[in-house]
C-alpha cells in the first residue's frame, strides 16, 4: 500500500478554481488561508488536445501569485507528463 505523503512546497500542482478554472503550477508556499504559486499556467482546450497558457497576463510571470484557498475546490500533485510539460515551458528544461 502506498501511502500518499501530501502535497509540498516546490511540486507541480493542480488546481481546480471554483470559477472552473484549472491550473498548473509550482506550490511554494501553502498557509491556513492560501496558496502562493510560482508561474501558475491555465489549461485551454484548442485543436491539438489540452494546452497552457498564461493564468494572469498583466503580472511578471517571475514574481509568486496568491491564491485564496477558499477559491480553491480541490487541489494534487500534476500528472507526470502534464508536471514535466509545465517544467519544460516554464524553464526550458527537457524531462523524460
Amino acid at each position: 500500500m502506498l501511502i500518499d505523503k501530501g502535497i509540498s512546497s516546490g511540486e507541480v500542482v493542480s488546481m481546480k478554481l471554483a470559477s472552473g478554472e484549472e491550473i498548473v503550477s509550482k506550490l511554494t508556499e501553502e498557509s491556513d488561508t492560501f496558496y502562493k504559486v510560482s508561474k501558475p499556467l491555465l489549461l485551454s482546450m484548442n485543436s491539438q488536445g489540452v494546452g497552457m497558457i498564461p493564468f494572469m497576463f498583466t503580472v511578471d510571470m517571475e514574481k509568486d501569485i496568491t491564491i485564496n484557498k477558499s477559491t480553491v475546490i480541490a487541489i494534487q500533485t500534476t500528472e507526470k507528463q502534464f508536471a514535466n510539460q509545465y517544467t519544460q515551458g516554464t524553464t526550458g528544461i527537457a524531462l523524460r
